[in-house]
């Protein structure tokens, strides 16, 4: 699935990236709003780990999105 489509749906989706991503709170996800960038920036803050490690982490998470 498109990053676009996700961002579109996000109310639909935040529930499936929170499931992912365990440490981020509801807020931080009203917060990331479906934007792409901050997301990898609050996976980078609370898992230490590189931007690009967040950005694969997250395609990967969206090529999942696309059987539901």
């Amino acid at each position: 699935m498109n990053w676009d489509q996700i961002e579109g749906q996000w109310k639909q989706f935040k529930g499936n990236a929170r499931m992912q991503w365990g440490k981020l709170t509801d807020d931080d996800m009203d917060r990331i709003q479906g934007n792409r960038e901050i997301l990898a920036g609050r996976i980078q803050e609370e898992y230490g780990v590189t931007k690009e490690e967040a950005h694969r982490q997250i395609e990967e998470w969206a090529k999942g999105q696309q059987s539901m």
